[in-house]
């Protein structure tokens, strides 16, 4: 009998099944999976010498409130201004960006939507 192996389970990563057709998809499915993994295990490490005590999925949740949100505001001229924009962060979550050391990226510009053409019939 073959000895078995051991597995690290990752609470957060869990393995679960993949439904997908073709190889491609199954290795894109795996390779983003790996992905998220390396992220996770590089914030535990940022975590550990930045902020002890705290998890990968505490800081995620506590990140979870700032949302990123595209405000539409039509011009009498029938177009659109689209602001892109994140909300401000929260005491505790600035508190956390500082100690990790992480800056907020600018507000990204305006863009400005041509006007829907009516279709005619």
């Amino acid at each position: 009998m073959a000895p078995r192996t051991k597995f690290r389970i990752v609470p957060d990563l869990a393995i679960r099944p993949i439904y997908h057709q073709t190889d491609e998809r199954i290795e894109a499915h795996i390779f983003v999976a790996f992905l998220a993994y390396c992220l996770q295990v590089t914030l535990k490490q940022r975590l550990r010498s930045l902020a002890p005590g705290l998890t990968p999925r505490s800081a995620l949740d506590k990140m979870a409130a700032m949302q990123m949100v595209d405000v539409h505001l039509p011009t009498t001229d029938g177009r659109t201004i689209v602001l892109s924009r994140y909300t401000e962060p929260e005491a505790e979550q600035a508190l956390l960006l500082r100690q990790l050391n992480f800056s907020l990226p600018a507000q990204p510009p305006p863009r400005i939507s041509k006007p829907d053409v009516a279709e005619t019939a």
